[in-house]
């Protein structure tokens, strides 16, 4: 008997353990341990048949009887197929050989063969084992790696371009840990306000920078910074120098770490302007409408706190760097049609369109925004203010209708089509009712038939536009 290479240890005593095992045990333990087992003749030709994998029966496997089994495999795979013949005729063990098999839908079906012969006559049982399974989980590995090396092509590629604006932004900038308080990073803006190489930054004490009174009020700054999230900038000055700056910090976590994001600014001769600049920024903060400020790619590059509430995000960072669409109008549309309208106008006012949060929520908001594509730092700034609770305060639309054509194209890019279209709607009803009771001289009996409308649904429709007081008039 031809032995199979590779199947490990077999039963030491097979004929003193196993007895006389008739041939119909036999051919279950066989149909039990294998995907497919096929009989062969000695000239290659199936004889007899198992499927074990209920998919193999809808393949028509059963119709090999008669065929030789070269004829049933692919044509890179019948060299395969006589070779593992070839060893059997030739008494050498075996080996496992993967062959292919067409299929009724057109793919393969890879199956992974060995044989042995069971009798002098030259009979012979290959068993094989469907490799679809081994093939579909391979391919989800091979999906989930791409996945994960798109991802981090993503993630470098964005860190590229951060760490490029770090390097040439003019305003200094030092990358400080929350722990230790030791720098770990500075752009050459700083090296060149601090006066030393950033190698010589690099792992120094960032309080060890600023005369001891700065050093405790910088300190105080950013314990307040880690305890509340954000602080209003302060003025310091700088170690054995004359030179006064204001910092301001920004909280972030790298690595399982919190870090200090800390810029610094040059305190001028005239200080009016940096306090106004404050101010301004205070503002901004605290707006209760959202603020966000985007790149000419709708990048966001800053945002305020209320922002923030209405997108379910708790800090800025998880905004910095994404795309206005995530969360803005639905994708591909809202948002291309208000920038195309900024680009053309420059400002655009109560845009109407809907926010999603990140949790899943949606509520609709109005945008007004404008575009600052000239200068050093082209963006769009946009005011989002939700809209959903005023609509449910008040019984009247927040928008009266448009009275023309002439105002209903005005409303285009301003509003979506679903709305543009019910107030082209409602614009229409009421020219029309407006016309049947002038030409029934106000009888709402007689414009009611006329606009083939119940006396009820006209009265209705008369609250609704608010056309004359009706009350006093329902029984004509």
């Amino acid at each position: 008997m031809v032995r199979i290479r590779e199947a490990g240890n077999v039963f030491r005593a097979p004929k003193r353990t196993l007895g006389d095992l008739d041939a119909t045990s036999a051919a279950e333990l066989i149909a039990a341990a294998a995907d497919i087992a096929l009989i062969i003749d000695a000239k290659g030709v199936i004889r007899d048949v198992s499927l074990g994998d209920e998919d193999l029966q809808n393949e028509g496997f059963e119709s090999w009887l008669g065929t030789r089994w070269v004829d049933t495999v692919t044509v890179e795979s019948r060299p395969k197929v006589e070779e593992l013949l070839q060893d059997i005729k030739d008494n050498v063990p075996t080996r496992w050989r993967q062959v292919n098999h067409p299929s009724k839908n057109g793919s393969d079906i890879p199956m992974r063969y060995a044989a042995l012969r069971v009798s002098d006559s030259g009979r012979i049982i290959a068993v094989g084992r469907d490799l679809r399974p081994m093939a579909a989980l391979q391919q989800r590995l091979v999906d989930a790696q791409q996945s994960m090396e798109r991802e981090y092509a993503r993630l470098r590629h964005a860190e590229t371009r951060y760490r490029l604006l770090f390097q040439i932004a003019a305003q200094p900038v030092v990358i400080v840990d929350a722990n230790s308080l030791k720098i770990v990073e500075a752009n050459p803006a700083a090296s060149e306000l601090l006066e030393k190489s950033i190698k010589r930054l690099t792992g120094r004490s960032f309080l060890d920078l600023f005369e001891p009174q700065s050093s405790k009020a910088v300190q105080a700054h950013l314990t307040k910074v880690r305890t509340t999230g954000r602080a209003e900038e302060i003025a310091a000055k700088l170690q054995n120098t004359d030179v006064e700056t204001t910092i301001g910090a920004s909280m972030f976590r790298q690595d399982a770490a919190a870090h200090f994001l800390i810029r610094f600014s040059a305190a001028g001769a005239d200080a009016a302007t940096p306090k106004a600049g404050n101010k301004l920024l205070s503002v901004v903060e605290n707006l209760p409408d959202g603020f966000v400020v985007t790149d000419p790619n709708r990048n966001i590059v800053t945002t305020n706190p209320a922002f923030l509430d209405l997108a379910e995000l708790t800090s800025e960072e998880q905004a910095i760097g994404e795309s206005l669409d995530r969360w803005i109008g639905r994708p591909g549309v809202d948002l291309d049609t208000l920038i195309a309208n900024i680009r053309e106008h420059g400002s655009v006012r109560n845009f109407g369109t809907i926010i999603r949060g990140e949790y899943g929520a949606e509520e609709e908001i109005e945008i007004s925004a404008v575009s600052v594509l000239t200068g050093e730092y082209p963006c769009y700034a946009f005011t989002i203010r939700s809209s959903g609770s005023r609509a449910t305060a008040t019984a009247r639309p927040a928008r009266e209708l448009p009275h023309s054509v002439e105002q209903l194209t005005q409303l285009v890019g301003r509003v979506t089509l679903k709305e543009l279209v019910r107030e082209t709607t409602d614009v229409i009803e009421r020219l029309c009712i407006e016309a049947a009771l002038e030409l029934t001289g106000d009888n709402r009996a007689s414009a009611a038939e006329m606009l083939g409308l119940s006396r009820q649904s006209l009265y209705s429709k008369l609250r609704r536009f608010g056309i004359t007081d009706i009350e006093s008039d329902q029984d004509r």
